[in-house]
């Protein structure tokens, strides 16, 4: 390899590490969202089922996101707050759809066991596209603008790899600790065994907090991209509110800005989102449906309900 070559990929990793830095926050946001989506399935499937939604994921980026961005940034720069607009009001929709179901609100559960393994695969990789965009286009605004095409497109693909590598890694083994668990605890060694008791025990409790955490990421990720994407098209208000929160709450440290800001977000994301689902709600009876929003399982039709 020449001295040229290996200056190339040195300027590429290198940019793709610090670019990829301030995008960390919404990776932590994707680990969180996913293990949801194979809770309920049998431990046989968690892997073959993360492992498909990763290949969405990669899907997402090299073949949507990548080359849409590279598009619009050439051609169209104006519409990329409008799909960020689009998307985030997407994540606000599914956060607030569980916050619903917390309540027991709007969902049917007469088969909760059961889950549609394609259902819940494409639903996880709808969502992947949401963050995986954000994560992209952070990198992307955070890129050298002298940056050549085709090192932008090296910049980008060793994210995208970097960044599916650390969520999906992160995902399998957060959804493969109760296995291991399980085997500590047939362990003969006794402290072996009382620790692997104690990892099994404590994942129902771990997913609970998982599941909390994923949705209020969905809707701060959601309501953000909202709040953010509205100011770049002309609708600064809400945008000017979070930036008079932060400059209150200056004072106070980067963590209490960071809480802050993050707090009025997830409630932005969450009206929106409620928002939504009333809009998606009346559509459906005027229509003369009923919407399910239970991602993954099945649902019954709505004549079989009415007997």
């Amino acid at each position: 390899m020449s001295v040229g070559l290996l200056a190339v990929v040195d300027d590429i990793l290198s940019a793709a590490m610090k670019a990829s830095a301030k995008a960390a926050g919404v990776v932590i946001d994707d680990a969180a969202v996913t293990p949801q989506y194979v809770q309920g399935l049998t431990p046989a499937r968690e892997l073959p089922v993360v492992g498909k939604i990763a290949l969405g994921s990669i899907g997402n980026k090299f073949l949507i996101i990548i080359p849409i961005a590279l598009l619009l940034t050439a051609f169209a720069p104006w519409a990329l707050p409008y799909l960020l607009i689009i998307g985030g009001t997407y994540l606000c929709f599914e956060g607030a759809e569980k916050v619903l179901e917390w309540f027991g609100f709007g969902h049917g559960h007469a088969d909760e066991g059961a889950r549609d393994e394609n259902r819940l695969i494409w639903g996880a990789i709808r969502t992947d596209l949401i963050l995986s965009t954000e994560i992209m286009l952070i990198s992307l605004a955070s890129l050298d603008k002298d940056l050549g095409l085709w090192q932008t497109l090296g910049v980008l693909a060793v994210i995208a790899v970097m960044m599916t590598v650390v969520v999906y890694g992160a995902v399998a083994l957060l959804v493969k600790i109760d296995d291991v668990g399980l085997k500590m605890a047939k362990n003969p060694v006794r402290r072996v065994r009382h620790t692997g008791t104690r990892i099994v025990r404590s994942m129902p409790t771990v997913f609970r907090v998982i599941s909390v955490i994923g949705t209020v990421a969905m809707l701060w990720v959601g309501g953000h991209l909202v709040v953010v994407n509205l100011g770049e098209v002309g609708l600064h208000w809400l945008a000017d509110l979070l930036h008079g929160v932060e400059d209150l709450l200056a004072a106070f440290g980067g963590f209490v800005v960071w809480l802050g800001g993050t707090a009025l977000s997830a409630v932005v994301g969450l009206i929106v989102g409620l928002i939504v689902v009333g809009v998606v709600l009346g559509i459906g009876r005027m229509l003369g449906k009923k919407p399910s929003f239970d991602e993954g399982h099945r649902t019954e039709k709505v004549g079989a309900e009415a007997h």
